[in-house]
């Protein structure tokens, strides 16, 4: 008890930590007051309660730190894996890290020209629809095209360039140094994430056997590779253990979990025809990305394995488990 009270202790005491906070309640609050009593992004169930979407999501920001104290009880006697070792020194780190969100903000942008162009909205790192309800109905064209895109220069380009820099897999977080201990995790993780999915309606025990097995392995595949294995090469591979070298403990974790919303700027639910709608749209992609990048911010950094938040928290759940009657709709799937 007394090493779970100061090591809370330590982490409210950090300067990032308490910016984060205020950060938190400083968007919450905005949030609800741009909206002026109705949520113009298409996003959730209810666009006439603003005010319930921030508190949902600030009651997920509290699951979810209980579920990360679960994951550090479980995992208490294992080291602590160095992530700032497998990093290069803190100038090659900073001009790779600069670099790498340079080319991925050049990524997204241009993706989003193609989307607009050719599909009527952008590429983004989810599907339309994925996690909040779908606005349309996308062509398997639009979604073979959304995952190519994505794992092609999200995922592929940076691990093979990074890669030939010589950055071994184990550098990348790549590779698991205790696989007990990470199946334990992920077995946990995953059991919880799918529990609480299929509460929700419109879960994969809604759908046929038959659209369960052919809507969940394609769910799952195009899944994996149009947002998991991007955002597991980008963020969790390469940026975590130069945040890690670059900053300390807490601040590297919290720059983890702030990059995943950071990456899905551009969602289909987002409007940026106005200085309003960007604004809200930004402050939106955060209230509803942060929480979940904390976990899997804090997988890495535990485990030192990106593959373990993928599978525990991502790959299965939600993309199957929520996700599979979007790919069915999509796919016209009987």
């Amino acid at each position: 008890m007394n090493s779970l009270g100061s090591r809370l202790g330590f982490l409210i005491r950090q300067r990032s930590f308490q910016i984060a906070l205020a950060l938190w309640v400083l968007i919450s609050v905005a949030a609800v007051l741009l909206c002026h009593g109705t949520m113009p992004l298409p996003i959730g169930p209810h666009p006439d309660k603003p005010a319930a979407m921030v508190i949902s999501s600030s009651i997920a920001l509290l699951f979810l730190a209980l579920e990360i104290g679960l994951v550090a009880l479980i995992t208490r006697r294992r080291a602590l894996p160095d992530l700032a070792a497998r990093a290069p020194d803190r100038g090659v780190a900073l001009r790779e890290t600069i670099a790498l969100w340079l080319y991925g903000a050049l990524v997204l942008l241009i993706g989003r020209f193609i989307g607009l162009h050719f599909f009527g909205e952008s590429i983004a790192m989810h599907l339309n629809g994925s996690l909040v309800g779908a606005t349309r109905v996308q062509s398997p064209v639009e979604a073979y095209t959304w995952a190519a895109y994505n794992a092609t220069l999200i995922a592929l380009v940076p691990y093979v360039v990074f890669r030939m820099r010589g950055y071994s897999n184990q550098q990348l977080n790549l590779t698991s140094s205790d696989l007990k201990s990470d199946v334990i995790v992920i077995a946990v993780v995953l059991a919880i994430g799918c529990f609480m999915d299929l509460t929700l309606d419109g879960n994969v025990l809604k759908l046929t056997h038959h659209q369960q097995m052919v809507g969940g392995l394609l769910s799952f595949v195009l899944h994996l590779f149009g947002t998991d294995l991007p955002v597991m090469i980008f963020i969790y591979s390469v940026l975590m253990p130069r945040y890690a070298t670059l900053t300390a403990p807490v601040t590297a974790f919290l720059l983890g979990a702030a990059s995943y919303p950071a990456m899905h700027v551009f969602e289909s639910w987002t409007r940026y025809d106005s200085l309003a709608h960007s604004v809200l749209s930004v402050i939106v992609v955060f209230l509803f990305f942060f929480p979940p990048g904390l976990m899997k911010s804090f997988l890495t950094l535990r485990t030192g394995n990106a593959w373990v938040h993928v599978w525990a928290f991502h790959a299965v759940s939600p993309h199957v488990t929520v996700d599979t009657r979007l790919i069915v709709r999509d796919f016209n799937i009987p």
